[in-house]
């Protein structure tokens, strides 16, 4: 029997989606007037934060590839057979085609199908292996390809009003789940079981908030004593004890959309030279809060910061940059390198862009005041200032948890 390379599977009844259709047209008509200012035929996107960009879709790769093509003419997202009709569902600006796994290289056909040999084709070069821009150059011999994850991420950095909205709400539910994890912190309790709470009250807001959303990755980094000196280290069983630094991190994720709350607490008690390192932290987030307006460049924020942590003869502990934008974006994919607050990077603040303001200090093990202190607040910037809509506070007054 010969199985099919490709599929139609129009299953169900396209859903709601996250944003209304003048959006998501807005969006892909800047994409093509780009195109057409670049003489670029066709675009196949293969990343996950474009490909939700533009068709408010999140596939799940587990080991397949995934695609949106765009043309002038022609919007089609290129998906697995295991998702069956659910990108079909929520693709609501064009086609959905699904390849099977009956032959190697499916992926590869359906796109040979949508894109003419022969013109001038914008990929990812961020988000293509060699693998698969050698296979690409395989079934278009002819084509001359281009990057197009530049182009696109520019596009991204100014938000509209319509994410800004969902992102308004994204930070909002993330201080409920940092309000579950303070309620949960005692001594002797696992930090899972801590995350957990955190985790459920932020999945039921969502659901709350966005009855006809998917629900889908959201999480809690919550790290107690040496656990707090990475960022994005992981839960684990270690049991909280009395005078421990603690790390509260909540990322409730709505439709792609990232936001995220980070903060400093202690179980019941800092020893002294905690609470002076907690301070100088809290100094440098608080300027940094202040510095984040329309028209500063990032390098800037960033040098006048360094000079806090300077001065108090900590820098050398600083762990990693002052921000970074958000957006569609995610702990496994996305990132607008193009707006972090750091020293290579001298993009002009503008309204619409949306930036983090999280400084952190780590000191190892061994030192007096050991571990990672980091606070996280989210800006929106606007015509003559910026919006702070993180509203969970910090501080030592706040975030000294008493049993």
């Amino acid at each position: 029997m010969q199985m099919p390379h490709t599929l139609p599977i129009p299953n169900g009844d396209k859903v709601r989606p996250t944003f209304s259709m003048e959006e998501m047209n807005s969006r892909l008509q800047k994409l093509r007037q780009h195109m057409a200012a670049n003489d670029i035929d066709a675009v196949l996107f293969t990343s996950y934060h474009n490909i939700n960009y533009y068709s408010d879709f999140v596939y799940c790769r587990f080991g397949r590839d995934y695609g949106l093509v765009v043309t002038q003419d022609d919007f089609t997202t290129v998906t697995a057979n295991i998702d069956s009709g659910q990108p079909y569902r929520r693709n609501l600006l064009g086609d959905n085609v699904v390849y099977t796994d009956w032959h190697k290289d499916n992926f590869f056909y359906a796109v040979k199908q949508l894109i003419k040999d022969g013109g001038k084709v914008g990929v990812e070069f961020d988000h293509m292996p060699l693998q698969n821009l050698d296979k690409m150059k395989a079934i278009l011999p002819q084509a001359n390809f281009v990057d197009i994850a530049a182009p696109t991420m520019e596009m991204r950095l100014i938000k509209s009003p319509e994410e800004i909205a969902l992102i308004k709400q994204g930070a909002r539910i993330a201080d409920v789940g940092g309000a579950a994890i303070r309620d949960a912190i005692a001594v002797g309790v696992p930090e899972y079981e801590i995350a957990l709470a955190g985790v459920q009250a932020m999945v039921r807001e969502i659901a709350g908030t966005f009855p006809h959303g998917e629900l889908m990755d959201t999480w809690v980094w919550f790290q107690s004593g040496i656990n707090t000196d990475g960022a994005h280290n992981p839960v684990t069983s270690r049991k909280v004890e009395a005078g421990d630094i603690l790390s509260l991190n909540t990322f409730p994720m709505i439709a792609g959309y990232y936001t995220a709350l980070e903060r400093t607490l202690f179980s019941e008690y800092a020893s002294d030279r905690h609470l002076e390192l907690w301070e100088i932290n809290c100094k440098v987030h608080r300027r940094g809060l202040e510095l984040i307006q329309p028209g500063a460049r990032c390098c800037d924020i960033v040098a006048e910061l360094n000079e806090i942590f300077l001065e108090h003869d900590v820098l050398k502990y600083r762990s990693f940059g002052y921000g970074h934008s958000f957006g569609t974006l995610s702990h496994y994919y996305g990132r607008e390198a193009g707006l972090e607050l750091r020293e290579d990077v001298d993009t002009v603040l503008e309204p619409g862009m949306v930036v983090s303001m999280e400084p952190m200090l780590m000191l190892p093990e061994g030192l007096a005041g050991a571990g990672g202190y980091r606070e996280h607040d989210i800006l929106v910037v606007g015509e003559n200032a910026a919006e702070n809509i993180t509203r969970f506070p910090f501080g030592p007054e706040h975030n000294i948890i008493k049993g």
